[in-house]
């Protein structure tokens, strides 16, 4: 039984880019998990990604392009002020700059330099880089 899809989802693609492979097929589809997808779509963590209808459910099809070296959930959902991001950077990230925090904001599903420019706090989600 999955007790977190996003976790899964994560952990089948960190896996996948370690052994070579070039596409994942996910079961489990969620608008948490697309927009997360979405926004390591837009910062070149992964390619395409598409979602198709079969009778027993939606699945996920995931172009994977070589650039996850490693990404994963946060647990707890630590919440996070719009000062508090330099912390969470240094927990979760190797470097300054080098990677993305995945954030839950009232503004949708961003990261933590988007979450920056706006001024707004969130809940973290996940980290990739």
């Amino acid at each position: 039984m999955l007790n977190d899809p996003l976790s899964n989802t994560l952990s089948k693609a960190q896996n996948a880019e370690k052994i070579g492979k070039t596409e994942i097929t996910v079961k489990i589809s969620s608008k948490t998990i697309k927009e997360t997808l979405r926004v390591m779509k837009e910062n070149h963590y992964i390619g395409e990604f598409k979602e198709t209808e079969t009778a027993k459910g939606n699945i996920l099809k995931i172009n994977l392009i070589g650039q996850i070296n490693k990404c994963g959930t946060i647990k707890p959902r630590f919440s996070v002020t719009k000062d508090n991001f330099v912390k969470f950077e240094q927990r979760y990230l190797p470097a300054r700059g080098f990677g993305i925090l995945i954030i839950s904001t009232s503004k949708g599903i961003m990261t933590h330099e988007e979450a920056k420019k706006q001024k707004i706090g969130g809940s973290l989600i996940a980290y990739c880089y």
